[in-house]
């Protein structure tokens, strides 16, 4: 990742922090300590407290590295300030009828947000892309693998605490 700007939502920044400061309090204070016990154990060549220990610190070490620089590149989006309520942006949840008459319902996040499963898909996204600036009741055409879509907007709804 570069250091162009992070867009995420409040909940996908408070995530990030969260994670961040339980692996800086808890997770990594817990492996040293560990570590270090193992480490007193003598022959640590066959010791797989402390081999394991070390893997596991540098899995933290470097996620906590990720997280540090993605929040200081990160752009806060609030709905409440998007210029037309009405209209698909950052941060939309978004309720669409596709051609073969399927509902969805998904909401625009962030590139650190993505949870398919849970209707969260990336504002660059080929959907997403597709959406954004249409309005409620707008037919848009998506470009897909298996070729051109419709979709017919339903619904966009900005709702900051809302869980899909």
């Amino acid at each position: 990742m570069s250091s162009e700007t992070n867009y995420l939502t409040r909940q996908g920044y408070e995530a990030m922090r969260m994670e961040l400061a339980q692996l800086i309090k808890v997770e990594r204070p817990s492996v040293v300590q560990i570590v270090s016990w193992a480490a007193s154990n003598g022959d640590r060549s066959e010791n797989g407290d402390y081999i394991y220990g070390k893997k596991r610190l540098r899995e933290i070490d470097r996620r906590m590295r990720f997280l540090t620089k993605r929040l200081e590149v990160a752009h806060v989006v609030d709905p409440a300030d998007q210029a037309g309520q009405d209209q698909v942006f950052f941060g939309a949840t978004v309720h669409y009828i596709d051609q073969t008459g399927q509902s969805v319902r998904i909401k625009i996040v962030g590139v650190d947000e993505v949870d398919p499963l849970n209707g969260h898909i990336s504002w660059v996204s080929p959907v997403a892309r597709a959406l954004l600036k249409s309005r409620e009741g707008d037919t848009v055409t998506l470009e897909s693998p298996t070729g051109l879509q419709t979709l017919d907007i339903i619904e966009v709804i900005y709702v900051d605490s809302e869980l899909i």
